[in-house]
């Protein structure tokens, strides 16, 4: 069954099914029953309450079925499985946005009961709503090695920074040791990432079109293609607002506020940061813009960001084209 990427201007659903989501208990709230019930967080406990609601629909012709739960970090994993195995329409929502929606509504409570049925609604009356299409399997592999990649990292660092306060000998003997293995393990994961890219034609056909731009290595594409899939088939501001760095503008009445920037996914912010870097330097036409911005007097932090948006940008627009960089004439 065909599920499509995104709703209508106008929501087709009537019989919504939303899951307010814990490690282990699952709190479900189903429209237009009003009804609501806990499950047990696992996957025959999930297909056997989404089953149930799809006779309900057909018994009593309720028409499009709408599952909704949202984003917890890996939790929610178990209802999009069984909803897109079961080709059911799902979408997994940002908590701030269905925040701001109950607020809207007047209610400042929050519990998980309150918070089940504020989804529910949530998904029967917001217009638009981008539906869950699970990612290609090599994503999720890239995925999860790069995410282990940072965490190798970050422990790395964070064991070298203590190596300069270890006076007593075991305690440096200890964390050398451990420096050593971290590296060993990283290179280890390193290695499995190349060669996942090398074996994958999707990957490797990406990665080298993303790096035909100077000042984009290796470790930057992979980490772009593991934490935002999507690019090549974005917008610019779409590709720019997912990174959290597009300028979102203050502007009321006759008052022109400074231009500000969202959070985005972090990951890429990171690996951006030091691409935009060398970028800075090397890259002829990212260079000229860079200088650009220093001679009309902005501190650094607002060129470098401007840098890693064009960027990123331009990253998008070489993927969509399926052709290597041209300098001025790509995005």
């Amino acid at each position: 069954m065909t599920i499509p990427t995104v709703m209508a201007n106008r929501s087709p659903f009537n019989h919504v099914i939303a899951f307010e989501v814990s490690k282990e208990t699952l709190v479900v709230h189903a429209l237009p029953a009003d009804e609501q019930c806990s499950v047990p967080n696992t996957p025959e406990a999930v297909r056997r309450l989404l089953k149930a609601e799809m006779k309900r629909n057909g018994r009593e012709k309720l028409g499009s079925l709408l599952v909704v739960c949202e984003a917890t970090g890996g939790y929610e994993r178990h209802v999009l499985d069984a909803a897109i195995e079961l080709g059911l329409s799902v979408h997994r929502a940002h908590g701030s946005r269905v925040r701001y929606f109950a607020r809207y509504r007047g209610l400042i409570a929050k519990t998980d009961p309150i918070d089940a049925r504020m989804l529910a609604e949530f998904g029967r009356e917001t217009n638009g709503l981008r539906l869950y299409v699970p990612p290609p399997a090599e994503s999720e592999t890239l995925k999860a090695l790069q995410g282990r990649r940072s965490e190798l990292q970050a422990m790395i660092m964070a064991e070298s920074n203590r190596l300069e306060h270890a006076l007593n000998k075991t305690v440096l003997k200890s964390l050398k040791t451990n420096i050593k293995a971290l590296k060993v393990a990283m290179k280890a994961i390193e290695a499995e990432i190349a060669e996942l890219v090398r074996s994958n034609e999707v990957l490797k056909a990406k990665t080298s079109l993303m790096r035909s731009v100077t000042g984009v290595g290796p470790v930057t594409a992979t980490t772009l293609l593991a934490y935002l899939p999507e690019i090549g088939q974005l917008t610019k501001g779409q590709v720019a607002r997912l990174s959290g760095l597009a300028p979102i503008n203050d502007d009321s009445s006759k008052k022109i506020g400074r231009r500000h920037i969202e959070p985005g996914r972090q990951a890429i912010k990171r690996c951006l940061f030091m691409a935009a870097g060398v970028a800075m330097k090397s890259n002829a036409v990212l260079k000229v813009f860079a200088d650009r911005l220093r001679s009309a007097g902005h501190p650094f932090k607002y060129v470098v960001t401007a840098v890693m948006r064009k960027l990123v940008v331009i990253l998008n627009a070489v993927l969509r084209d399926g052709e290597p960089w041209k300098g001025l004439k790509t995005a």
